[in-house]
């Protein structure tokens, strides 16, 4: 599994936990209330998966990710 899946994978599962913990927090303990919210919480972190222009986790996310370490190297070169 790609790098960008696990971030994808570990991004929904902190919006399904905050979500969980907030509503029953709050007093809501209806199961069905809470797999409904719960699983709307990781609509968000999806759909930024689905979008190709996401420079998180869509298509754009590797070349991002490469030209970001490739700016890094080079400015680590620069105050050396």
């Amino acid at each position: 599994m790609k790098q960008k899946h696990l971030d994808m994978l570990k991004s929904a599962i902190r919006h399904f936990a905050i979500t969980a913990v907030a509503l029953y927090a709050a007093g809501v303990t209806d199961i069905k209330a809470l797999a409904f919210a719960t699983g709307a919480a990781v609509v968000g972190p999806a759909i930024r998966g689905i979008d190709k222009k996401d420079p998180a986790f869509g298509l754009i996310a590797d070349v991002v990710t490469k030209e970001i370490e490739k700016l890094a190297k080079t400015s680590k070169k620069k105050t050396k």
